[in-house]
């Protein structure tokens, strides 16, 4: 019970609830509220009075606004500390700062709210009962608090990796991957703890576990597949996050906006969103235009069959101009020739490759370059051909008829 006590020497002593579980931090508030009543006696004895002589209150009250007084100078401290870190350019450390101000403030009034709770039990016996599971209670949320320091941290971790782009050692896919099963790890692990503080019996529970896991797996093997197919994406890394994929097997094209555990988001060119089940990726084909090194050009252009002694000079002067020609990667094919003679045209092929990949310049190049074979064609005298028919009449002698 919480009581005042005072010794032959005038030294007044806090009786607050004690247990071998208690925490550094519940030590040290203990020890500080004792020095504090010492200091000020005469103030902590008139307080008394005006809490009608519940001490229990009283400490409560004091024990609450200093518990307020310490989680407010430790956020003050981490803002401050964050600051120093980014004048000094520490990045690193600052990830451990931000991850540990939330858990270890929820930390801070887990042990006061603990204490408190310790010490209205123990100022009403008919509580008693409830220590233990309030000390059970305090321990999970304390691993709670880890488990939740470690989330955030590698979070934080993850951002500082995505933000050294200059540094190719890191794959962003990668990084994702090794955060998602080390959230899950600490989830397990976490879990297993805290059933562990409320005295259940993990042997009986894992095995109970194994025998359930096989039930499970049958009933639930497609869930499982986009479980492993997530897996596969994020080892084989096919594509990641931003790219541009397609696919010739399913009606599937777009960017790709997250890759989660069980489903894909896809966003298409139309702006819907598309989910697609991990597993799927197993089976069908997938292309990643966004890893293609150049984009191709490959058009046919028709002349009329009045220019056909004009097109050996028609494709010398194109495909000067494609060696060139600043956009074009003269190192790749480049294929300017007859290719056929059409119903109408005398077809040329022009196969080239552009030195960019953005779809948008692409397309500009393209055009730049299809004017640029118009010019060639009409300063040779000749015509790009359309659709044509020759009809052919045979004039014959018109024959007297008599009527």
């Amino acid at each position: 019970m919480s009581t005042l006590k005072t010794e032959e020497n005038g030294q007044i002593i806090v009786e607050l609830p004690t247990n071998s579980g208690s925490t550094l931090f519940e030590d040290i508030t203990r020890e500080g509220l004792t020095q504090i009543v010492n200091l000020f006696p005469e103030t902590w004895i008139f307080l008394m009075g005006l809490f009608g002589g519940h001490a229990w209150v009283l400490i409560l009250t004091v024990f609450m606004t200093l518990t307020f007084i310490v989680d407010l100078s430790f956020r003050k401290f981490i803002y401050y500390l964050n600051k120093y870190f980014d004048d000094k350019e520490k990045l690193f450390l600052k990830t451990i700062s931000i991850a540990s101000k939330t858990p270890v403030s929820f930390y801070i009034w887990l042990s006061a709210s603990a204490l408190a709770l310790n010490t209205v039990i123990l100022t009403f016996p008919y509580f008693n009962d409830l220590i233990t599971y309030v000390s059970a209670t305090k321990s999970s949320l304390a691993l709670i608090s880890v488990a939740w320091f470690a989330i955030r941290w590698v979070n934080q971790i993850e951002t500082y990796v995505k933000s050294l782009e200059e540094d190719s050692r890191w794959d962003p896919v990668s990084m994702e991957a090794m955060v998602k099963i080390f959230k899950l790890t600490v989830f397990i692990i976490t879990s297993l703890f805290v059933l562990s503080s409320f005295g259940i019996n993990l042997t009986a529970l894992l095995a109970f576990g194994g025998m359930g896991g096989i039930a499970v797996g049958f009933a639930a093997k497609d869930l499982l597949g986009n479980f492993i197919g997530g897996f596969i994406i994020y080892m084989d890394k096919p594509f990641k996050v931003g790219d541009w994929i397609r696919s010739p097997d399913k009606n599937i094209e777009g960017t790709v906006e997250n890759i989660g555990w069980r489903v894909t988001k896809v966003r298409t060119f139309d702006k819907r969103p598309l989910y697609i089940p991990n597993g799927t990726f197993s089976v069908i084909s997938i292309e990643n235009p966004s890893r293609m090194l150049n984009r191709r050009i490959k058009e046919i252009v028709g002349v009329r069959y009045d220019d056909i002694k004009q097109v050996a000079n028609i494709t010398g002067a194109i495909k000067q101009m494609l060696i060139t020609h600043q956009d074009i990667d003269a190192n790749q094919t480049i294929i300017v020739n007859l290719n056929s003679f059409g119903a109408s045209t005398v077809d040329i092929l022009v196969y080239t490759f552009t030195k960019t990949t953005n779809w948008v310049r692409y397309h500009e190049i393209k055009e730049v370059i299809l004017l640029e074979i118009a010019k060639i064609i009409d300063n040779h005298g000749a015509e790009i051909a359309y659709p044509t028919q020759t009809l052919h009449i045979n004039k014959t002698s018109q024959e007297n008829v008599d009527i």
